[in-house]
């Protein structure tokens, strides 16, 4: 697996090699949310883990039911953000992953020009996550968003 050329952690198929379409696409493929949520999980069984030394204040997302962590950094090069998440709940590392997908690996420009609420709705996430998740989520994207219009 290679790394993330600016920080050194494993680098995430999400956003190359698995993107929001691909996602969007098995989810509707399911016929109920028990299956979509082992989907859920299982995509975020894909993430590679985060040292702890990663596991920061600074890198922590206020807001979540669970602990995330994000770390998000700008590659001027190639004018992306690389983004890596991680959580001790399964379920969120999924949803963390769903996000990746959408955002990572994309120009500054790219990300603030998302409109993931819409996103959100295809996929009919929200009407299916506890209030409080759905506010983890939502903190984690405002964090991105922050980071993307910093780098912009």
């Amino acid at each position: 697996m290679s790394t993330l050329s600016i920080i050194g952690l494993p680098e995430s198929p999400f956003g190359s090699e698995i993107k929001s379409e691909d996602i969007k696409e098995a989810l509707h493929f399911f016929d109920d949310w028990e299956e979509r949520y082992h989907y859920i999980i299982d995509l975020g069984k894909e993430l590679p883990s985060m040292p702890v030394a990663f596991r920061t204040d600074e890198n922590f997302i206020v807001g979540c039911q669970s602990q995330v962590w994000l770390v998000c950094e700008y590659d001027e090069i190639n004018n992306i953000l690389l983004m890596a998440v991680d959580s001790e709940a399964q379920i969120v590392k999924g949803l963390a992953a769903i996000v990746l997908s959408v955002f990572n690996k994309r120009t500054p420009q790219d990300i603030t020009g998302v409109d993931i609420e819409a996103f959100f709705t295809e996929i009919d996430l929200f009407s299916h996550l506890s209030a409080q998740r759905g506010n983890g989520l939502r903190a984690m994207v405002k964090k991105i968003l922050h980071l993307a219009k910093k780098y912009s």
